[in-house]
C-alpha cells in the first residue's frame, strides 16, 4: 500500500488475528488466526472489508492504488510459495472467496483454479503426474469464471456436462477421461464466446482483478440481500475478498475435500458429523450435486490426514470456544483447512450445546446464554409430528434439519415466496441454490432429491429452522409439469405432504401436529436466564387455561387479563347485548346483574391458576359496536325480512338491533367510545366488573386458603380527571365488597398508557396511579398515526422492503419514536411518583429487540402472550449481559 493511502486496504495472512473480524470478515480473519496457531492453511492474503465498502460507495471504482497493493500482494504471495500466477514452470493457481463479517453460507461468490490456462495445464499435470486432475480443474475454472465473473447462466455449462456425460454413458463426472475433460474445456469456450460474443480474458491478472470486483459485487446480489434482511445484518458492512493459493483435493485418489462439525449440528450431541467426497473440490460437497461419504469412513482411506483433522478439530473447539463448521482439503496426503466458522445448529442443538459446554468447563453460564439467540427458543416452541400417527413414510432422505413441516408442493423458490406468504408450502428441489434463500425463507420446509448433510439446503435451513429433508431416495422432479413422483404415486404442485426433518421421513399426507415439548436443554437454559434478568416477566392471559400454561411456561404473574374477551363468549353474549340495548339505566343494571356471575366465574378460574402471583385486570376495553352484528348483515337482514314479509315480530326486533348497530357505529372506532370513555358513560359497568373481580378473589382465598394479587387497570386514559373518576367507581366498589364480606384485600389500581397525551401529562396521571401499564400495540398507531390493519395490509411491508423504517412497528418496537414516548412516560410518572411500578404489555413484550430497549429504560415487568415466555425470560437476561459488555 502506498504511503499516501489513508486507509490499509490489503493484509497479508500473517498480518491478521480472530479480533479483526470486521476489517478481514470472518472468514480471513479465522484464517490468518488458524495460521498463527500453526494449523496448515494455504497461504494467502485478504483484501478488505473496507475496500469493498469504498468500491461501492463509488459506484464500483477501485479505491486508489488497490490494484497496486493486491500486486504487491501477489508477489509477495508467489515469493513465499515460489509459484508464479500464469507461470510456465511451477504455476500458481488461486482461489477467490468471500467473507463477509457474519457468516453467510453460499450467499455469495467463489471462483476456484484461478490461473490455469492453455499454457499452464500441460504444466500443472505433469508437475502432478496427473494430467486428468489439470483438465478437470480447468474446465471447472471456465464454468465457474465464466457463471460467476461473466455472468454466463449456470445452465448452459451444465447442459453441456450433463450432455457429455449421456453420450459417454457415465454417472459421475468422475467416469470422464482426460480426453472428455479436454473436449469439455474446448466445448466450454466456445459456450463462453457465443454467450459473451467474445472471449474469457486470458491474462490471469485480469482474471484476478475481475474475480475480485465480482467477489464485491456479490455483497450486493437479490440473493444476499434477502438472507441479510432475514437475518438482521446491516447493509452497509461489505465483504472481504481472501486470495489464496489452491489445494487440490481433486488430484487423485489421495485426494479429497469435505466439511465437517465438532459436533452434530442438529441435535447438539458430542459426536463426529461431517461429509467427505474422494478426488473433488469443495464446492462438489456443498452444491448437494455429488452425495458425498460420512467423515467416519475417510478413516480407512485417508487414515493420517483422519488423524490430523479429528485432533485438529478438537483444537479448534477448544480455542474457540464454540461448535465449529470446518472445510477442509487433503492434496495428495496433506491436510489443508479452508475456513473455521461458529457452526449454523438448529435450536435443540443450540440449547444442548451450550448446556454440555457449560458443563465441560468450557463455558460460564454467562457466555452460554449470549452464544444463544432467543429466536431460536421460538423454533422449539412450534409443533412436531404426533408419535401415534400410524401412517408409513413413502420415502426417506437424510434428517438434515428437524422439525416438523406440512405444507403444499411447489416448484420453484418464486412460487414458494408469493404463495408461502399466505399458505404453508414445502420447497421441492433437486438441490437447492443460494437463489433459492427467499423460497426457503418462506416455505415451511424443504425436501431435495440430492445433497447430503452438509449441503447449502441443510445449512440454510438449520440456520433458519426450517425442516429439511435432503438426498431423498427414488424421488423424481419434473419441474416442466410441476409433479414430484415416489414409487408410482404422482405428486402435483398443491398437493400437501408432511416432512420430519428429525427423521428424514416424508409422508404423502397432511399428519397431525402436536404441541411442542420442551425438554431438559431447554429448561435449564431458560433457568439460568431467570437467575440473570432483572426485568419481571407475565403473560397475557384471558382465560384459567391460559393461566395454567402461563404458570407452567415459567410467568410471574399476568399483565394483561382482557375482559372483553370473556363476554365474546357465545353463553355471554345475549346478556351482554341486552345490557347495550338497555333503553334504561335500570335495564342496564338488570343485564349486567346477569353478566356479574359470568365474570366472576372466569375470575376464580384465573385466580385459581395464579394463587400467590399478580394478576392485572383490565376493564372493559372495545366499543360496544364489538359485540353487535355488523351493520352491513344487520341491514341485508331487515331488507330480506321487508321483502319476503317476514314474521313481524321478528322483523320488529331485528330494525331495533339495526338502529342500535347505527347509534354506536363509529367512522374510526379504536379513537372512539371505548376504554375509560366508555366508562365514563355507563360507570355500572366497571361497577360490575369490579365486584366480580373481588367477589372472584374472595372466593379462591376461601377455597384454597390463598388467593392472586389482583390489580385493577383503568384503559385508553388521555386525562388525568378520567382516572380520578373511574379510579373513585372502583375503590367505592371495592370497599362496598370488602365490607359486605368483612374482610380484607389490597387492590392497586393504575391505568394503560397507550396515547401520546398520556406520555406527556404522566406525572398528572401518576398522581392518581399505582402502576402504569404501556399498552405499545395503541401507542404505536396513536404514536404514529397509523392503523395497523390498514397499514399492515398496505404500505407497511413496502416501507420495510424499501428500509424506509427497519422493521414492522407493530412486531418490533419503533424505538426512537414509540420508545422515545415510552421513556418520557416512565421519566414524568417516576418524577411525580418515584418508585413508579412500569409494565409493558402490548405485544412487544415477546419481543427480544423491544426487551432490550425496556431493559435500558428500567420497565419493572413486561407481559406477553404464554408461548412466548420462555422467549422474554431469556431475552430479559441476554439485555442484561449486553450491558456488561
Amino acid at each position: 500500500m502506498s504511503e499516501t493511502t489513508a486507509t490499509k486496504f490489503l493484509y497479508d495472512m500473517s498480518e491478521g488475528d480472530a479480533s479483526m473480524k470486521t476489517i478481514l470478515g470472518g472468514k480471513g480473519a479465522n484464517l490468518a488466526e488458524m495460521k498463527r496457531l500453526g494449523i496448515p492453511v494455504p497461504d494467502g492474503f485478504t483484501v478488505s472489508t473496507a475496500a469493498c465498502v469504498a468500491t461501492m460507495e463509488a459506484g464500483g471504482r477501485w479505491p486508489d492504488d488497490l490494484w497496486d497493493d493486491t500486486g504487491a500482494a501477489l508477489t509477495r504471495l508467489e515469493e513465499r510459495t515460489g509459484r508464479t500466477l500464469g507461470g510456465s514452470t511451477a504455476p500458481l493457481l488461486l482461489s477467490i472467496r468471500s467473507g463477509a463479517v457474519f457468516s453467510m453460507p453460499g450467499m455469495m461468490d467463489t471462483i476456484l483454479n484461478l490461473g490455469i490456462s492453455d499454457d499452464t495445464v500441460e504444466v500443472l499435470g505433469a508437475e502432478a503426474d496427473n494430467p486428468r486432475f489439470a483438465w478437470d480443474s480447468y474446465r471447472r475454472f471456465l464454468q465457474m469464471y465464466g457463471e460467476v465473473v461473466e455472468g454466463v447462466a449456470p445452465h448452459v455449462y451444465e447442459d453441456e456436462l450433463t450432455s457429455l456425460k449421456a453420450r459417454r454413458g457415465v454417472a459421475q463426472d468422475t467416469d470422464l477421461s482426460i480426453e472428455d475433460l479436454q473436449e469439455l474445456v474446448a466445448t466450454f469456450k466456445d459456450v463462453s464466446r457465443r454467450e459473451l460474443g467474445r472471449d474469457l480474458p486470458s491474462d490471469p491478472r485480469e482474471q484476478l482483478r475481475r474475480a475480485v470486483d465480482a467477489v464485491f459485487s456479490s455483497w450486493d446480489t437479490p440473493r444476499a440481500r434477502v438472507y441479510r434482511k432475514a437475518h438482521g445484518i446491516p447493509d452497509n458492512l461489505g465483504t472481504a475478498v481472501n486470495v489464496m493459493q489452491m489445494v487440490f483435493g481433486n488430484r487423485g485418489e489421495t485426494s479429497a475435500t469435505g466439511v465437517c462439525f465438532t459436533r452434530n449440528p442438529s441435535t447438539g450431541a458430542k459426536e463426529l458429523y461431517g461429509e467427505f467426497l474422494l478426488n473433488a473440490q469443495g464446492e462438489d460437497v456443498v452444491s448437494g450435486i455429488r452425495t458425498p461419504r460420512e467423515l467416519s469412513e475417510m478413516e480407512e482411506v485417508l487414515p493420517t490426514a483422519y488423524a490430523q483433522l479429528i485432533q485438529t478439530m478438537h483444537d479448534l473447539e477448544m480455542h474457540y470456544k464454540d461448535m465449529q463448521d470446518i472445510e477442509f482439503t487433503v492434496e495428495e496426503g496433506t491436510l489443508y483447512l479452508l475456513q473455521t466458522r461458529n457452526g449454523k445448529r438448529t435450536a435443540a442443538a443450540a440449547l444442548k450445546v451450550a448446556r454440555d459446554m457449560v458443563e465441560e468447563g468450557v463455558l460460564t453460564r454467562e457466555e452460554a446464554l449470549v452464544r444463544i439467540e432467543p429466536a431460536q427458543l421460538d423454533q422449539l416452541l412450534h409443533p412436531a409430528i404426533d408419535p401415534d400417527h400410524g401412517r408409513s413414510p413413502i420415502t426417506r432422505g437424510l434428517p438434515a434439519s428437524p422439525g416438523a413441516a406440512v405444507g403444499q408442493l411447489v416448484f420453484d423458490a418464486d412460487t414458494a415466496a408469493e404463495r408461502g406468504v399466505s399458505e404453508p408450502v414445502i420447497l421441492v428441489r433437486y438441490e437447492t441454490t443460494p437463489d433459492d434463500i427467499h423460497g426457503v425463507i418462506v416455505a415451511q420446509g424443504v425436501l431435495t432429491a440430492h445433497g447430503g448433510m452438509t449441503s447449502h439446503a441443510a445449512v440454510v435451513a438449520r440456520g433458519m429452522g426450517r425442516p429439511c429433508v435432503a438426498g431423498a431416495q427414488g424421488i423424481r422432479i419434473n419441474t416442466a409439469e410441476r409433479t414430484l413422483t415416489i414409487g408410482g404415486t404422482v405428486f402435483h404442485e398443491g398437493d400437501v405432504i408432511t416432512l420430519d426433518g428429525s427423521t428424514g421421513d416424508v409422508y404423502g399426507e397432511g399428519l397431525e401436529l402436536v404441541p411442542p415439548q420442551i425438554n431438559e436443554d431447554f429448561s435449564a437454559i431458560v433457568g439460568w436466564a431467570d437467575e440473570i434478568r432483572r426485568l419481571g416477566v407475565r403473560a397475557n392471559a384471558d382465560t384459567g387455561e391460559d393461566a395454567a400454561k402461563a404458570r407452567e411456561l415459567g410467568a410471574e404473574g399476568i399483565g394483561l387479563c382482557r375482559t372483553e374477551h370473556m363476554f365474546m363468549a357465545s353463553d355471554r353474549l345475549p346478556a351482554v347485548r341486552e345490557m347495550i340495548l338497555a333503553d334504561s339505566e335500570e335495564a342496564r343494571a338488570e343485564a349486567l346483574a346477569k353478566i356479574l356471575p359470568m365474570q366472576q366465574e372466569d375470575f376464580e378460574a384465573i385466580f385459581t391458576q395464579m394463587r400467590g402471583l399478580p394478576v392485572t385486570v383490565r376493564l372493559l376495553d372495545p366499543p360496544l359496536h364489538e359485540f353487535l352484528p355488523d351493520l352491513v348483515e344487520q341491514s341485508l337482514l331487515v331488507q330480506r325480512l321487508e321483502l319476503t314479509g317476514g314474521d313481524a315480530d321478528e322483523l320488529s326486533s331485528a330494525r331495533a338491533l339495526l338502529g342500535q348497530v347505527k347509534r354506536l357505529h363509529e367512522q374510526n372506532p379504536m379513537l372512539g367510545t371505548r376504554g375509560c370513555r366508555l366508562a365514563m358513560l355507563y360507570p355500572e359497568i366497571p361497577e360490575m366488573q369490579t365486584r366480580a373481580i373481588v367477589r372472584a378473589a374472595l372466593a379462591v382465598r376461601e377455597r384454597h386458603g390463598e388467593t392472586a394479587g389482583v390489580e385493577i387497570m383503568i384503559p385508553l386514559v388521555a386525562f388525568a380527571k378520567e382516572l380520578e373518576v373511574q379510579r373513585e367507581v372502583v375503590e367505592r366498589t371495592v370497599a362496598d365488597e370488602l365490607a359486605a364480606a368483612g374482610e380484607e384485600l389490597d387492590v392497586p389500581i393504575g391505568t394503560m398508557i397507550e396515547l401520546p397525551r398520556a406520555v406527556i401529562v404522566a406525572d398528572q396521571i401518576a398522581a392518581h396511579a399505582d402502576f402504569f401499564s404501556f399498552g405499545t400495540n395503541d401507542l404505536t398507531q396513536t404514536g404514529i398515526g397509523i392503523s395497523r390493519d390498514d397499514a399492515e395490509g398496505g404500505f407497511l411491508s413496502a416501507y420495510v422492503s424499501d428500509e424506509v423504517i427497519p422493521s414492522n412497528p407493530f412486531e418490533s418496537i419503533d424505538r426512537d419514536g414509540v420508545g422515545g414516548l415510552v421513556q418520557i412516560g416512565i421519566e414524568r410518572g417516576r418524577a411525580a411518583k418515584p418508585g413508579l411500578k412500569m409494565g409493558v404489555c402490548g405485544e412487544h413484550g415477546g419481543d427480544p429487540d423491544s426487551i432490550a430497549l425496556f431493559e435500558e429504560l428500567g420497565i419493572s415487568y413486561v407481559s406477553c402472550s404464554p408461548f412466548r415466555l420462555p422467549i422474554a425470560r431469556f431475552a430479559a437476561a441476554r439485555a442484561v449481559l449486553s450491558t456488561k459488555k
